[in-house]
């Protein structure tokens, strides 16, 4: 090993590489909990031990020099390094406290999770729970997360992956406004009301319009990227939209449509780091997350 060559701090890499990611210094400084001077001098500093310019500013804007883009593939393999170094240690942390991080989408986060955290807060009090309420999907392997909640299968290496709940799913909407327009018998008749979107409209289209909903984009008058805004939308009688049935049975002041209908059904996964899973503190929440969101399925199927 030529130690002589290694001359320069970690926490500048650090620097550089959330630099080169969130496109600024103020941004990477965020991340960091840092910062924009701090974040400036560590960049510089690895310019001067390296001898090289890693960004040039165009306008308002950093670019990565040729240089920048060169080093920045080898400094992401050392932050993948790093994060597995950590991931090994948590894993073999023997005790039921600390910080575990839980990502999961913001509807999930407000209406399913509270119930269950507090089982865990009954079982482990001293342990620190930290919730990611995100709409997309967080990167475990980049410890942006202990343990994901997903509607989809993660095909990441080296993760550990359950399948803990087949959900359904109905439309809803308020009565109130079923009052007002009409409560539909049938799909066709259901497709002339009002829709309120959830994130992407030509989404929600593609998934309404293979199940025999005839949706336009004329129908999604009103909604909103964030999850919780749509649903609250709906409850205050502003359209129709499609919702899991667990979180409709917590939800005062709404009312399935065509009820009769067969439901959509979608998966819920549970996913964690395979190392993270020898953890105890990990290990025990993602165990009481499977049970706890297959019963809470379960229940909310049976509700009437």
């Amino acid at each position: 090993m030529n130690w002589s060559a290694i001359n320069y701090d970690w926490n500048q890499v650090r620097a550089f590489l959330a630099t080169a990611e969130e496109g600024s210094f103020s941004a990477a400084a965020r991340v960091l909990g840092q910062t924009q001077p701090t974040v400036g001098r560590q960049v510089a500093a690895l310019e001067r031990s390296l001898g090289v310019t890693l960004f040039e500013r165009v306008g308002k804007s950093l670019n990565l020099t040729g240089s920048g883009a060169d080093l920045l593939v080898h400094v992401r393999e050392m932050a993948d390094v790093a994060n597995r170094i950590s991931i090994t240690a948590t894993g073999q942390s023997k005790t039921i406290e600390g910080l575990v991080r839980i990502t999961a989408s913001d509807v999930m986060a407000a209406y399913q999770l509270p119930p269950i955290l507090k089982q865990i807060r009954l079982i482990a009090p001293r342990l620190e729970i930290d919730v990611v309420a995100a709409n997309d999907l967080q990167d475990i392997q980049r410890r942006e997360a202990d343990i994901a909640i997903r509607h989809v299968r993660p095909t990441q290496p080296n993760l550990i992956a359950k399948l803990v709940a087949e959900a359904t799913a109905h439309f809803y909407a308020a009565p109130s406004y079923l009052d007002q327009v009409g409560r539909p018998k049938t799909e066709a008749e259901l497709a002339k009301l009002d829709f309120v979107g959830f994130g992407d409209v030509g989404t929600m289209i593609g998934f309404l319009n293979p199940a025999g909903i005839p949706v336009t984009t004329r129908n999604f008058r009103i909604g909103s990227k964030v999850g919780i805004v749509s649903w609250e939308l709906v409850r205050q009688g502003l359209g129709v939209s499609v919702m899991s049935d667990d979180v409709a049975a917590m939800t005062p002041g709404v009312e399935k449509v065509l009820p009769d209908r067969v439901p959509f059904k979608f998966p819920i996964w549970l996913a964690t780091h395979s190392e993270l899973h020898t953890a105890r503190r990990i290990r025990l929440v993602f165990d009481v997350l499977a049970e706890q969101l297959t019963r809470h399925t379960r229940d909310a199927q049976n509700h009437p």
